[in-house]
């Protein structure tokens, strides 16, 4: 890939598992060319979210009054996620003018497999494939003591995961240290790329490499796909860094609060 196909498959991942999992949830889909979004079908404001946009100066404002009427009828909150190749340049300050606020940027990254660092190993470190529903409650357990919004996130989050099925192009890993769970993470084969995703390692483990050797072992059993493709949060950019990720791009996120 050159880095214009990097970028492309940075945002085009994002774009199909958020699709994919608003789907699941009952969301509703807009997806013409213009636009596409998924609306409704999460409790998440990240998750009824807009993630396409190729819009005409003189449509764009319409279109942004009709995702926010989408929110509104459902009383949900919502984010707008603002990719490189969004259109029209000037997308923030319009969102920012119809009463979305700016929730901060994810840097875009990536690292062609092959390239992968391998980081230091952690002593007493397992990792298994999440494939059966007692796994996948247990992993949604862990996901829930130290991701986002806490124990409501995960149970959407392990909900969503059952409708979809537990098989490619989902992969669903959880950490064990000494056999407690520790650790978990996501990887989503589309776009022709491995997404990560839904890594955390429980607070009282932290700053021991655990999010490192996961990310890197569930990678290490992508297979067919050259590159893997993430969206880091700030403090997360210097772990993936040592893993061999460069920054590629920035997606802003314009968040709405239900009233």
């Amino acid at each position: 890939m050159d880095d214009s196909s990097v970028v492309r498959a940075i945002e085009e991942n994002a774009a199909e598992l958020l699709m994919a999992m608003g789907a699941a949830g009952g969301g509703v889909q807009r997806d013409d060319g213009a636009v596409r979004w998924t609306i409704g079908g999460s409790p998440i404001d990240y998750h009824n979210a807009v993630v396409a946009a190729d819009l005409p100066d003189a449509e764009a404002d319409r279109v942004i009054a009709e995702s926010l009427q989408e929110l509104r009828d459902r009383a949900l909150p919502g984010c707008w996620h603002v990719g490189p190749s969004m259109r029209p340049t000037d997308l923030g300050s319009r969102l920012l003018d119809a009463g979305f606020t700016y929730g901060g940027s994810e840097p875009g990254m990536a690292v062609k497999l092959t390239e992968l660092r391998q980081p230091a190993t952690v002593p007493g470190l397992e990792m298994t494939l999440v494939d059966t529903e007692d796994q996948l409650k247990i992993w949604a357990d862990t996901l829930g003591r130290g991701f986002g919004e806490g124990e409501r996130e995960a149970r959407w989050v392990a909900d969503i995961y059952r409708r979809l099925g537990l098989g490619f192009p989902w992969r669903h890993y959880l950490g064990r240290l000494d056999g407690e769970p520790v650790a978990t993470t996501t990887v989503f084969h589309a776009a022709d790329a491995a997404g990560v995703y839904f890594v955390m390692t429980v607070p009282e483990a932290r700053r021991r490499g655990i999010g490192a050797a996961i990310t890197y072992t569930a990678l290490r059993q992508a297979h067919g796909v050259e590159y893997a493709v993430l969206g880091s949060s700030p403090a997360g950019r210097s772990v993936y860094a040592a893993l061999g990720f460069q920054e590629h791009c920035t997606i802003d996120l314009y968040e709405w609060a239900a009233n």
